[in-house]
């Protein structure tokens, strides 16, 4: 399974605010550090306020931080959310899949799906920025 640029950019963006930094960092220099196009960081921001795992203030003094409730979210949650709940396969698309009323690979891929899901779960911003990814992140993030 691959994730969408948009989740992989999103579980990034929680990582860098769940480290702790005196420096609040707008989203154009999340989107700068992370080498993406600003309005891809701003949608994907946006997602994330809406969800209210970070807060974004704007004008002077401004910038993004992480909410207590995006430092406790399930990684889990944050790529269903952003993945969606569709199949790995799209068998009823534009040209149904003939074997769509009897296919056995249909059901062991949702299996499939569900196990990454669930190995997400349990796992929580903070978990993945624990040493030594959280200095890492901040290293990374203090680079010109």
């Amino acid at each position: 399974m691959r994730l969408l640029r948009s989740t992989d950019l999103a579980l990034r963006v929680l990582m860098r605010l769940a480290v702790t930094d005196e420096h609040i960092p707008t989203t154009r220099q999340v989107a700068e550090g992370m080498d993406v196009p600003y309005t891809h960081a701003a949608k994907v921001v946006a997602e994330l306020q809406h969800m209210g795992l970070l807060s974004a203030r704007r004008g002077r003094g401004g910038g993004l931080a992480l909410s207590e409730k995006g430092r406790t979210t399930s990684v889990g949650a944050v790529v269903r959310a952003f993945e969606g709940d569709g199949d790995v396969v799209d068998c009823e698309g534009a040209t149904p899949c003939p074997l769509h009323s009897g296919c056995r690979l249909r059901v062991a891929l949702r299996r499939a799906q569900e196990a990454f899901y669930a190995s997400l779960d349990p796992l929580t911003v903070a978990d993945v920025v624990a040493a030594p990814t959280g200095p890492l992140l901040l290293g990374i993030s203090r680079t010109p």
